[in-house]
């Protein structure tokens, strides 16, 4: 998970920052099924923002 995203991110980083981001989010919800703690729910909110923030800001489809 990335430390801190703000509106100067580099795109330049997106492509490695979006495939390390998306295996950790793949991983955390394969180690957790269906049943994820309330922390564990919050990581995996907190990983998809930051891959649709990086998404939007670099626009990525």
């Amino acid at each position: 998970m990335l430390n801190q995203l703000e509106s100067n991110y580099d795109c330049s980083n997106a492509g490695d920052d979006l495939h390390q981001l998306k295996q950790e989010l793949e991983q955390l919800i394969g180690n957790g099924g269906d049943g994820l703690s309330e922390e564990t729910n919050e990581i995996k909110n907190r990983l998809e923002n930051q891959i649709h923030f990086i998404q939007n800001k670099c626009d990525i489809h």
